[in-house]
């Protein structure tokens, strides 16, 4: 018993040790940073800007590897099954870990423990646009149309769970309106109905809208981040009229449960350089996309208060994941 009680504690310590010295030594291979959608969209844009001056600053390349699929859970889970050593970092969404939980009915891999944050890297704003010829000029007149309109307004999104339909059902809620979801399968087919007025409303990417607006198609009327948008500072931010209003989607580095903390440390230091070199945050801001890191304490209590926001207006809209 006392034998099999000291081989135990030495294999515990024995694997302390390597931990403790595998931490010194990182990284001394390459890595991989997944990013759980498809090549083109925002989040590899924004993934593969920060990939190559992480890698300088870390000494080792980084291959972004893009796994799509299951609403971000198929690359989510590559890393949350990989192991604890920092080698498998995800550029996580809000999907992974806020509001595919509630949802789904079952994920593969636990949200909370599989995964842990690194920093914030990025937020993203939606704007809340309308078609030109809708007759309302601002925030406030569109509201009073919907209320005068029961029923009869729709707002658009690129599938149900997207940030696009959250962002719209967070509005409907916070407003007390009664508009009409229209889910489309991904964000061009809805652009080319709201661009027809066919739908009347759709809270989505700045990056997405902005040509529409300036070409006098689609008019801006409140953008969805607490702040005034450094590109658009025209537009009020929906918070305006519907104080505490925030529809952006967080992005963030996460790495595997476990990962020594001296690791997550040195990823973290690493990460929130690139975030503050004025060439990532103008590369950034062209793409609209404002740079903004954290440490992990401060991702991890962001994490909490977006999970709760999200479930509530997940709740209450009834969504689940097609």
């Amino acid at each position: 018993m006392i034998k099999s009680l000291l081989t135990s504690a030495l294999a515990a310590t024995l694997s302390l040790a390597s931990l403790g010295a595998s931490a010194q030594e990182y990284p001394n291979r390459p890595l991989r940073l997944v990013v759980p959608f498809a090549p083109g969209g925002g989040a590899d844009i924004v993934a593969r800007a920060i990939a190559g001056p992480l890698a300088k600053r870390l000494g080792q390349q980084i291959v972004v590897e893009n796994r799509a699929g299951a609403g971000a859970t198929l690359g989510a889970d590559s890393v949350a099954k990989a192991p604890a050593d920092g080698y498998s970092l995800l550029y996580t969404t809000p999907g992974p870990q806020i509001t595919n939980p509630f949802l789904m009915a079952k994920m593969p891999y636990d949200p909370e423990k599989d995964l842990v944050p690194v920093s914030l890297i990025a937020v993203l704003p939606s704007m809340l646009v309308v078609p030109a010829d809708l007759p309302v000029r601002n925030l406030r007149e569109l509201i009073d149309y919907a209320r005068a309109n029961p029923g009869k307004v729709n707002f658009s999104s690129s599938g149900t769970g997207a940030t696009s339909h959250l962002a719209g059902e967070l509005f409907k809620q916070s407003a007390g309106l009664d508009i009409v979801h229209v889910s489309y399968r991904g964000t061009g087919a809805a652009l080319v109905d709201l661009l027809s007025g066919q739908v009347q409303m759709s809270i989505d990417s700045l990056a997405v809208y902005k040509p529409h607006i300036e070409s006098g198609k689609l008019r801006a009327l409140g953008v969805s981040t607490l702040e005034r948008w450094p590109q658009m500072p025209e537009v009020p931010p929906i918070a305006e009229v519907i104080p505490g209003f925030d529809g952006s989607p967080v992005n963030y580095l996460t790495v595997r449960g476990g990962t020594p903390t001296a690791i997550i440390d040195r990823l973290n230091r690493e990460l929130n350089a690139v975030l503050e070199a004025p060439e990532v945050r103008e590369q950034l801001l062209k793409n609209g996309v404002l740079a903004k890191g954290s440490t992990p304490e401060e991702m991890a209590a962001l994490i909490r208060t977006e999970s709760l926001k999200w479930k509530r207006v997940i709740q209450v809209s009834g969504a689940k994941a097609e």
